[in-house]
This record gives structure tokens, C-alpha cells and sequence, in this order.
């Protein structure tokens, strides 16, 4: 088959991305493929030409409403109307629907948490499956950083559909997370691809900084000095919108995103940055996943991330075109204890595990029961899950290894931040790879430099002051 003839009929490419054509031709062969290509070198085209060109119902379990529905958009938009998302806010009736017309769909999205639903798994494992495609697999590992419990029943879809072909696709894995994924998939003979993470044109720097008010003053500078389109990670909802405000206050176009917004505005404000009517979004980590924006030129810092592997993916949203761009980590040293509060009480402690267990043991609900013992719903699929398939092992003696690996990977971080040693090297050694050759630019270890490429985004004299949308309804209601 002359993969580069239907690349071009169907997608209108001249030739594949790096890594692009091994994936798809490893998956017409019939094998499963786990596929680790950065941010921005075209995974999704790597299950939609074989799909394409294979018998059967492609199925992409994908970990956001908002990354689906992109998706689904842009296969629409190349001319496949034979597509479909399903997720816990479809309407039962509209979900009967696409049940009864399944036949007719060729792309099914659906998130972990609804394919792994009993009614799902029995209906969708009835069905002639040619793909199983699972998106961002990082999630699958009990050491990624944005982790599902529901990835980890997979498994036993894959076995009821009768071992369909799989493609895992993420941007970013170890070897511990590749093997993850490997492991809870059953992928025991696949091929898998790995491209370089380095991004060659992207110049990482890390700030430092006394305490918050510094990082205020330096934001500002900046935000103020130099071009977006940005975007500023925060660590929670309230810094969220007292860093908004006070940028705002400066007349930078910006605007604030994170789980707590209606879905309405939250789509609203993306569709506001995607068009370039913002320059800037300030926002937690629920903002990027999914969002095609190639010429965004800084990612910012406020507080460092819990692992390497999810400061790799969020900054990794700079320059997708290719062009000069900045990433820049600020960092405070009391930023370590924030950081580890967060990611150690992230998993329920001895106590609540045995007290959730008590109580389902004596006929409480699983919500109730977690509500009871102070857990959170992940937590609680987490000690369902592991009291089902940890193989005799504790619950609370696995949680006790979660914790040791999430310590780990924060003092990888901490070195990136603190150390005094070139930051893409450290990166790529993070994932294995091999240091980085020489390049300028390259981090601000290596050696400060005048970011030239950003020009200065203070408005033009007369120019109108930008004014959030909820301001604008505000003054035409008034």
C-alpha cells in the first residue's frame, strides 16, 4: 500500500511527521503499538489513517469531554461524518440513539470512566472493533501524573472485544510508565516508537524568586514587556483569579480558566484565546489538553509541577510551530512543601483506607463510604480497583509505593528547579535520553538570553483597554 498517496488523498500532506508513518504502518500490520511522540508531531493522525483504511469500529478512549470533542471536529472537518463522542453528560435518550446506530459510526470517543461503565463494556464489546485507540496512556500509570483509575479496567474491555489491535498514543513516558502501560493494556508483544522529547526551539529558564510578591512583580514585568499568545499554570483556583485580576488591572489581555467555571465560559474564554482576542490564559492544569493553538510563544511557571513528566507536557504547549519560544519555571523554595502536600495527600492514608473498606464491608454505598471515611472519589476507585487485582498485596502497602514514586518524582523536580546544570540535558534524562547536543538558545543554566523573538505587547497609544467578557455583558446590561 502507498501509505504517502492516501496520506495526501485523505489529509492532504505531502509526507509524514517524524514517527507518524512507522505507527500507522505498524498498526495495519496488525500489531499493538505504543506510540511516544512530543507534543505537537500529530498522534491523532496516527489512529484516524489506519482507521480509515480498516473494517470496523475505531474506538478512542480519550480523558476529556473538551479534547474529544476537538477531535471529533477535526476528523468532521476532512470530510468523515461517521463519528460520535459519548461521555457521562450525554442525555440518556441521545445515548439509546447511538446505540441503535452504531453501525453507522466509524470514530467512537468516550471517556475511561463511561467505557468502563458494565452496560458499556457488554454493549461496545458486541461490536466488531478494529481499534482500540487510548489517548494521553500516560494516564494509564499508577506513576503518570494525571492519573484515572478507570484506565487501569481497560484490560478487561480489551479481553471481552476479543484482543482488538490497540494503539496507546502519549506525549510523554518513562521507562516506569511505558511499562505501565504496556502492562495494563496485556500489550505483550508490541511494537513500541519512541521520538526524542528534546524541542529545540524552545528556551527553558527557571526564575527564582523570594516569595509570592516577587513572582506578582516579575509576572507583571513581564506579561507587560513581552508578546503572547501565553499561557500562565497556576497551582489552584484562588491564585487563579487574584493573578487574573491583577494582570488585568494592567490591561493584559487575560482571562482565567480552571474546573471551578461553568462549561459554557470555560469554552468561551478557549474560544476567546484560539482566536487571539486574548493574549493571555491564566489557568490550573485542567487548560491545554487538547487545545490546538501552534503559535503560542510563552509558558509560565507560577508553581512548579508535581513531576517532570507533566512540566514536559505543559510547556510543550509553546511553539508547536516551530518558532522561537519560552519556558519558563518560577521558583521558590517553600514551593517544595506546597507541591508535596498536594501530591502525598493525594492518595488516601492507612486509616482511610480501613475505614472505607469497613463500611462497604457493612453494605455502605461507595460514595457514601468515601464521603464517610474523608476520601475522594479517585481514591476510593483506587482502593476498589487494587482490593480487586492486587494480587494479595495490601491495598495500603501499594499506596505506600505510590507515595515513595511520587516523592521521587517531585525531587526531580526540585533538582531541575534548584540545580545548576543545563535544564533540556536534565529534562531529557528524566525519559532516557541522551544530553542534549550544544544549541543556542538553550536554558537559562547555559547562559541568559535576550529573548528578542517577543516583542513588546504593551498596547499602542489609544489603543482600547481589553475587558473580560463577563465585564462587556456587564456594561451592555447596564
Amino acid at each position: 500500500m502507498r501509505l504517502e498517496q492516501e496520506l495526501k488523498k485523505r489529509f492532504g500532506f505531502d509526507s509524514f511527521r517524524p514517527g507518524q508513518e512507522d505507527v500507522v504502518r505498524s498498526v495495519l500490520d496488525g500489531k499493538d503499538t505504543l506510540a511516544i511522540l512530543p507534543t505537537g508531531m500529530g498522534k491523532s493522525l496516527c489512529y484516524q489513517l489506519p482507521g480509515d483504511l480498516m473494517d470496523g469500529l475505531v474506538i478512542i478512549v480519550s480523558p476529556l469531554v473538551s479534547l474529544m470533542e476537538d477531535q471529533a471536529a477535526s476528523i468532521r472537518r476532512r470530510g468523515e461524518k461517521r463519528v460520535a463522542a459519548v461521555n457521562a453528560f450525554m442525555p440518556s435518550d441521545e445515548r439509546r440513539q447511538l446505540f441503535a446506530e452504531i453501525g453507522t459510526v466509524k470514530f467512537l470517543f468516550i471517556s475511561p470512566e463511561m467505557m468502563t461503565r458494565p452496560d458499556m463494556t457488554r454493549f461496545l464489546s458486541s461490536q466488531h472493533v478494529a481499534l482500540l485507540v487510548v489517548d494521553e496512556a500516560h494516564c494509564i500509570s499508577q506513576w503518570g501524573f494525571d492519573f484515572r483509575p478507570d484506565y487501569l479496567r481497560l484490560g478487561d474491555f480489551i479481553r471481552k472485544a476479543g484482543n482488538p489491535v490497540i494503539l496507546a498514543l502519549t506525549a510523554t513516558a518513562d521507562g516506569r510508565v511505558e511499562k505501565d502501560i504496556l502492562g495494563y493494556l496485556e500489550m505483550s508483544d508490541a511494537n513500541v516508537f519512541r521520538q526524542s522529547l528534546n524541542r529545540p526551539n524552545l528556551y527553558y529558564a527557571v526564575q527564582r524568586a523570594a516569595g509570592e510578591q516577587e513572582k506578582n512583580r516579575w509576572i507583571t514585568e513581564r506579561l507587560t514587556t513581552t508578546s503572547g499568545p501565553g499561557i500562565l499554570y497556576v497551582s489552584s483556583r484562588k491564585r487563579v483569579e487574584e493573578l487574573t485580576a491583577l494582570l488585568q488591572g494592567h490591561g493584559i489581555r487575560i482571562a482565567s480558566y480552571h474546573a471551578g467555571k461553568e462549561a459554557g465560559d470555560r469554552q468561551m474564554i478557549q474560544q476567546q484565546f484560539l482566536s487571539g482576542e486574548l493574549a493571555w490564559i491564566c489557568a490550573t492544569n485542567a487548560f491545554g489538553m487538547g487545545i490546538h493553538k501552534d503559535d503560542i510563544r510563552q509558558v509560565i511557571h507560577d508553581q512548579m509541577p508535581a513531576s517532570a513528566a507533566a512540566y514536559v507536557q505543559e510547556a510543550g504547549r509553546a511553539g508547536r510551530d516551530g518558532k522561537q519560544s519560552s519556558a519558563v519555571l518560577l521558583y521558590v523554595p517553600d514551593d517544595e512543601q506546597k507541591v508535596r502536600f498536594i501530591v502525598q495527600h493525594d492518595l488516601p492514608d492507612e486509616a482511610q483506607t480501613a475505614h472505607y473498606l469497613a463500611m462497604k464491608k457493612n453494605g455502605e454505598a461507595a460514595a457514601s463510604a468515601a464521603e464517610f471515611a474523608g476520601i475522594s472519589e479517585t481514591g476510593a476507585r483506587l482502593i476498589d480497583y487494587y482490593g480487586e487485582h492486587g494480587g494479595g498485596t495490601a491495598v495500603t502497602e501499594i499506596f505506600t509505593g505510590l507515595r515513595f514514586d511520587k516523592e521521587e518524582k517531585l525531587r526531580q523536580m526540585i533538582g531541575y528547579a534548584a540545580g545548576q546544570t543545563c535544564l533540556r540535558s536534565k529534562l531529557l534524562h528524566y525519559f532516557g535520553e541522551e544530553p542534549a547536543r550544544e544549541q543556542i538558545p538553550c536554558c537559562s543554566v547555559c547562559g541568559d538570553m535576550a529573548e528578542t523573538w517577543l516583542e513588546s505587547a504593551l498596547p499602542a497609544p489609544g489603543e482600547r483597554a481589553f475587558l473580560p467578557y463577563e465585564e462587556r455583558i456587564r456594561l451592555l446590561l447596564c
